[in-house]
């Protein structure tokens, strides 16, 4: 049930650093899919902090420790001050399934709103609220509700809609009402900050705000996917959220992998009354090895790597580099429909046509083929699967951004 990536002549891959990876005969790959390696694959600081920390000590959270604290404080700074509590966690399903959690016993509702095409995890909890999967095994459940993506570009409202922020928040609201209608309450609205799977998704700014509004006037809470999308990948802001504007605040941050830069380590972050209420039942939460001094020594180096290399200030320029050569390209090849993205989380979605803008399915896995053969890893997204995503290590360069757009030209032509 695994599937390999290009599964009719897969690569073996020895070892990577930085941006690239490489195979047993010693060809260098670059990699532009592997978010969770977001500082770089095998980086010396977060390999030493691991080592340090293995030699001394890794046990269960249940003993005072100095790494946990330094880490919740240090991961305090970057988001807003009402997400003050943190739970530690192994990996980004288990975040997710806790944050459902949270919500359902703060609220006391059940009931989930979840875009189309999102993908949160593979639990059983989250394979029920992603429809990317859930379409193709048993189904909907009924207390699962599904918004439509708010993409400008093939959704519902398009750049040419003279409000479409309102309107895909509309959308959410008569869910709401047709829930209450049948005497269903919506205990949350879980999103990743920039849909990945739903095909490298930007939400338009304001979108997240008229979302909860209707959601916290329903009883609800906001639940910020920030797995894939945080910890300075869009570049200007630490986190995906803050893209929608500096008054919008989630009730409930997850993260994931990429900050442990692939260690297991996720969290969830929240507000002290949602913290309360989890606790108020009385029954413990405890999770072994999240949190253990292992983890968030390397969690800490991560944060030190960020911000001694400037990694956001990067993430904004090599983006934006990236961007520019890929609308260039655009305006030559009709092939490309659009380009969208933030820092170094970009899509370019591929059409058959311009007016309809049918998913080119066929010409994007041809393209990731053929990348392979020229030694860059890239793959596709979207309900159409051709949407190429851009998701590399933050240490991707100007230089790696032209050599896979000048073989992407390549290709093309």
């Amino acid at each position: 049930s695994c599937k390999l990536f290009f599964s009719h002549d897969p690569v073996k891959i020895v070892k990577a650093k930085g941006q690239y990876m490489y195979d047993e005969k010693g060809r260098q790959y670059l990699d532009c899919i592997n978010n969770v390696a977001h500082v770089g694959h095998c980086h010396p600081d977060i390999v030493k902090a691991a080592h340090e920390q293995n030699q001394l000590l890794n046990t269960n959270s249940r003993y005072l420790h100095d790494n946990l604290v330094d880490y919740a404080e240090r991961l305090s700074k970057t988001l807003p001050e009402k997400l003050g509590i943190f739970y530690f966690l192994n990996s980004g399903s288990e975040a997710n399934d806790l944050a459902l959690r949270l919500a359902r016993q703060y609220t006391k509702h059940e009931d989930v709103i979840v875009l189309d095409h999102a993908y949160h995890g593979h639990l059983t909890s989250l394979i029920d609220i992603s429809p990317y999967k859930f379409r193709n095994l048993e189904g909907q459940k009924e207390w699962v509700h599904v918004a439509p993506v708010p993409d400008t570009y093939r959704g519902l409202y398009r750049e040419d809609h003279e409000d479409s922020v309102t309107a895909y928040a509309n959308e959410v609201k008569n869910i709401i009402e047709q829930a209450h209608k049948r005497g269903r309450k919506i205990a949350a609205f879980f999103a990743e900050s920039l849909p990945s799977v739903g095909g490298q998704i930007i939400p338009p700014a304001g979108y997240f705000q008229k979302v909860a509004e209707h959601v916290h006037k329903a009883g609800g809470i906001f639940i910020a996917d920030e797995i894939q999308v945080g910890f300075g990948r869009v570049g200007k802001h630490f986190w995906a959220f803050q893209l929608q504007g500096e008054d919008f605040i989630p009730d409930i941050v997850t993260m994931g992998k990429p900050i442990g830069n692939g260690h297991p380590l996720a969290c969830v972050a929240t507000t002290k009354e949602i913290a309360e209420a989890f606790a108020a039942t009385g029954v413990e939460y405890f999770n072994t090895f999240g949190g253990n001094p292992v983890s968030c020594a390397i969690g800490l180096a991560v944060l030190d790597v960020i911000e001694k290399e400037h990694l956001q200030a990067h993430a904004t320029e090599v983006g934006n580099f990236l961007m520019k050569l890929l609308n260039e390209q655009k305006i030559k090849h009709p092939i490309i429909g659009d380009v969208r993205g933030a820092g170094l989380f970009i899509g370019v979605d591929l059409i058959k046509d311009q007016a309809e803008r049918t998913p080119a399915t066929a010409e994007a896995e041809y393209l990731i083929t053929r990348l392979k053969e020229e030694y860059i890893l890239l793959s596709t997204d979207g309900p159409g699967r051709n949407v190429l995503k851009f998701k590399p290590p933050m240490c991707f360069s100007m230089e790696d951004a032209r050599f896979v757009v000048d073989t992407i030209d390549k290709v093309l032509t």
